[in-house]
């Protein structure tokens, strides 16, 4: 088992009623036109990509796996759980590019419904097809560590 590197454990977590309802807050304050600050993703698309990243968290399988990235899975691992923040623009899996029109009202229930799932499970681990298992600690950090980083590519 794989904790958050650095000073002690990661405090946030999706498993956090209050980290989970002040995340839910914050897509709350997203608009169809709100533009982002870095990237090319438009908000919609944004919400499609977060809802395949989690849902792939809840259970999803992750298709189409290169076998170098499979390969980097604990590199990638570590890095995902690090403290450091994602640098803008870091490639992603095949699976969470979004690169086609997207329906905002329709990616952020799908999103909304994705996170509901995950915060459900509680105290719960989660078994990631690229990473392996991770602890209930592991998987409420990572999950909150990528949806902070798109809500505040888009400002919120």
């Amino acid at each position: 088992m794989t904790e958050p590197v650095g000073s002690g454990a990661a405090t946030a977590s999706l498993r956090d009623f209050g980290t989970y309802e002040a995340c839910l807050a914050r897509i709350e304050r997203l608009a169809p036109d709100t533009p982002p600050r870095w990237g090319q993703m438009t908000v919609a698309q944004m919400l499609a990509h977060c809802a395949e990243v989690q849902e792939v968290m809840n259970g999803k399988p992750l298709e189409g796996t290169p076998w170098l990235l499979r390969l980097a899975g604990p590199l990638i691992k570590r890095a995902v759980l690090s403290r450091r923040p994602y640098p803008r623009g870091t490639k992603t899996h095949p699976q969470y590019l979004q690169v086609s029109k997207k329906d905002f009202e329709a990616e952020k229930r799908r999103l909304l419904a994705a996170l509901a799932g995950f915060h459900a499970a509680g105290g719960e681990g989660a078994r990631h097809p690229l990473f392996g298992p991770l602890s209930a600690n592991e998987a409420g950090w990572g999950a909150f560590k990528h949806l902070d980083h798109h809500l505040r590519q888009f400002g919120v």
